[in-house]
């Protein structure tokens, strides 16, 4: 058995000084899946193994450890060796390293069962992936990396239930937008106290636009020199990752739980749309690009997925946690026709309404409404972009977004005409994105004759926009121009759900101040949806 015992100990307080970092590559990955996995006797176990040359006495793990995509006999664990995140390579010595990796049933391991070993190679940044297959479904499990005599912070994760387990209860917790210059992460402390079950990260982990020297940070924290400029390349998108990664609470968040991942925009390019860029840059140009930032991202998550392949990354999948909840996690982005109406918040017209534009693309389509599952309790949308009208009254005219699923009219209509067709009870979408609390009626027309189908959560932003309020100009013109929203908020957070066969309870907490790392969070809200077998209702709404 491969014994960590004796050695350097890194503990995420050890990392608590972390600032700005820069990121390599990496790409190590799975069985069957191109993931390069350590090999592992038959007892589960693998001996330690020796590098070609031997570390400084430096911590290299000052990313922290992650793992995600649980599956009930699987799951994947993360790192990747860093001494300074603010250096170029991290500031590692030439060459190859080999990294054992365990996993147990206890925090003290010991009880091992699975262990291995895994190379980590410069040219992929000396990152680590590995798919740890075998495991116990619905289990609490402990992880933890060793090279070179040190030994990484100890991870929590847990896998997922049989198929058809009985229905039991999950948390979930659910994030987004969380741009760095605007300012600090305490929801993520908090949501690393709570420890749930599963986090699911909707997009713009990172921005790829440039960080001002004033920004919502302490002064004089480290940048890598590149974030200074907007993020272009394949150093520069690495770099931007090791920065975002290199805060504790973000850290911690990742230590104490699973992340299932999905991508929005900032990860690329704002409000870009297939292989179209924002500005005005050349298609090939924006290509590359795209294909640039696809990788970083790809390196940088606890993700079940090839590396991406000219370009392209098919990051749509499904998770099923017993018999209580399917998650289809979308990809709203890499399908899409462009926004129309020159992507301004406007009346829907003809264009929104062109049955030949699409959000998803035909294979993703078609693929969500094969998938649309009734043996599950709760029917759930992972994504990026609300499905809900978000309406307000622009001088006199009733205005929505056209990032949104509210400009592409024919794609909502369709998807929701397979959510009626296959008899789908309770349905749940949890979007990101827009940088507020929203709790919204899913309906195929937003007129009051509309029946409901369905509940939309969109949850805040962990930090982007800065320290917001409990309402604002546009949070109150939300609530006047759409009566199917129930509930408002504009503050900086997170949602915490706790779902069970009964009901879906969401409760939305939030910070005064993400100017400040150890703000407290509160909880602002409890939304309570009761789970229903047949016909439509809307949600109850808690407001504490």
């Amino acid at each position: 058995m491969a014994d960590f015992d004796g050695l350097h100990r890194s503990t995420e307080a050890s990392h608590r000084s972390g600032t700005g970092t820069v990121l390599s590559r990496r790409r190590l990955g799975m069985v069957g899946l191109g993931l390069a996995v350590g090999a592992v006797s038959a007892a589960g176990v693998a001996a330690p193994s020796t590098a070609t040359r031997r570390l400084a006495g430096d911590d290299p793990f000052a990313l922290g450890v992650a793992s995600g995509d649980p599956l009930p006999d699987a799951v994947v664990i993360w790192t990747r060796l860093v001494v300074d995140p603010c250096a170029p390579d991290g500031e590692l010595p030439p060459g190859d390293r080999d990294v054992d990796w365990q996993v147990a049933l206890d925090e003290r391991f010991r009880t091992v069962v699975r262990a291995g070993t895994v190379r980590a190679r410069r040219p992929t940044a000396h990152a680590v992936k590995v798919d740890v297959t075998g495991l116990p479904p619905g289990a609490d499990l402990w992880y933890r990396f060793r090279v070179d005599g040190h030994v990484s912070p100890t991870g929590r994760t847990r896998t997922a239930p049989l198929a058809f387990a009985p229905a039991g209860a999950l948390t979930v917790a659910w994030a987004s937008c969380q741009n760095w210059s605007d300012g600090h992460y305490p929801a993520y402390t908090d949501m690393a106290a709570h420890a749930p079950d599963v986090v699911l990260h909707l997009g713009d982990y990172i921005y790829e636009k440039p960080i001002p020297t004033q920004n919502g940070r302490q002064p004089g924290q480290s940048v890598p020199a590149s974030a200074r400029f907007e993020a272009e390349t394949l150093d520069d998108y690495r770099e931007r990752y090791a920065l975002y990664k290199s805060d504790p609470a973000l850290r911690e968040a990742h230590r104490m739980s699973p992340f299932i991942v999905t991508m929005d925009d900032h990860e690329v390019d704002n409000n870009w749309a297939a292989t179209i860029p924002e500005d005005g840059m050349d298609t090939a140009r924006f290509m590359r690009r795209r294909a640039a930032a696809f990788q970083a991202w790809w390196e940088h998550m606890p993700v079940r997925l090839p590396a991406p392949n000219g370009g392209r990354l098919r990051m749509y999948r499904r998770f099923r946690f017993g018999t209580l909840a399917q998650f289809d996690l979308l990809d709203t982005r890499q399908y899409r026709d462009d926004q129309v109406n020159g992507d301004n918040d406007t009346a829907q017209n003809s264009a929104t309404a062109d049955p030949h534009r699409t959000l998803l693309g035909s294979t993703q389509e078609r693929w969500l409404a094969a998938g649309l599952d009734t043996s599950t309790r709760w029917s759930v949308l992972a994504h990026q972009v609300p499905i809900a009208d978000l309406a307000r009254i622009d001088d006199g005219v009733r205005s929505v977004s056209m990032d949104g699923w509210s400009g592409y009219q024919a794609q909502r209509r369709r998807l929701l005409d397979a959510v009626r067709a296959r008899r789908v009870d309770n349905l749940v979408s949890l979007v990101g994105d827009i940088h507020r609390n929203v709790v919204a009626d899913i309906r195929t027309d937003y007129d009051r004759a509309s029946p409901t189908l369905g509940v939309e959560f969109a949850g805040t932003s962990i930090s982007s926009g800065g320290d917001g309020s409990d309402s604002d100009a546009t949070d109150r013109a939300l609530k006047s121009a759409s009566p199917h929203v129930r509930f408002g908020n504009a503050q900086r957070g997170y949602v915490l759900g706790r779902i069970t066969e009964r009901a879906w309870e969401s409760e939305f907490r939030v910070s005064d101040r993400v100017s400040d790392p150890a703000a407290p969070l509160r909880r602002r809200a409890v939304v309570t949806v009761p789970a229903r077998d047949g016909g439509g209702r809307a949600p109850v709404v808690d407001v504490v």
